[in-house]
């Protein structure tokens, strides 16, 4: 997994990202509009998608969405409900047994609060989930959070802080922190 980053706008770095961002959206697209019956139309897609063939027993319910794949690092037996969103420019891994369910965004990457930075970078930072965790309905996983082991993230939650293992996550309410 990568490290916190922060790129530029407007470098040669991210119009590859960009690139990346374009060819993920083609493939997804096509992706979304298989039969579901079409096994081998998927995992070739999937395939062109992550960069690698889907895990021994992993499942993708389409429609899928991401804007770069190729740094989603799904495990053996991850299952993946349909609908979801995974923006994976700063790497999201899921481990062994990891279960997602309809609706979920994981989001790596960002732009920095000041004004000023907001349009000039690009933030990021990965996310992990540990084994057997579970993603409910709708939640969303912010940049840099890791979720422990056998965690459970209830359905609509907003995670910003890393969830310990064994553990139950829930709310979604905003809060105003600062004005500026």
């Amino acid at each position: 997994m990568s490290s916190d980053r922060l790129m530029r706008i407007h470098s040669a770095e991210f119009q590859a990202m960009a690139e990346r961002v374009l060819r993920a959206t083609e493939l997804t697209s096509r992706l979304n509009v298989l039969p579901f019956e079409d096994e081998a139309g998927k995992a070739e897609l999937f395939e062109q998608i992550l960069g690698r063939p889907l895990p021994p027993k992993a499942t993708i319910y389409p429609p899928f969405f991401t804007d770069h794949g190729l740094n989603l690092d799904l495990a053996e037996r991850v299952f993946i409900n349909q609908n979801c969103t995974f923006l994976d420019y700063a790497g999201i891994r899921l481990g062994e047994r990891v279960m997602i369910g309809p609706k979920v965004t994981f989001i790596t990457s960002g732009h920095p609060v000041d004004p000023e930075e907001r349009r000039l970078y690009l933030t990021g930072a990965p996310i992990d989930v540990a084994e057997n965790a579970w993603i409910g309905a709708g939640a969303t996983i912010l940049p840099g959070v890791s979720i422990g082991r056998d965690a459970v993230v209830a359905a609509g939650a907003v995670v910003a802080d890393d969830v310990p293992p064994a553990s139950l996550v829930t709310g979604g309410k905003a809060t105003v922190h600062r004005k500026w």
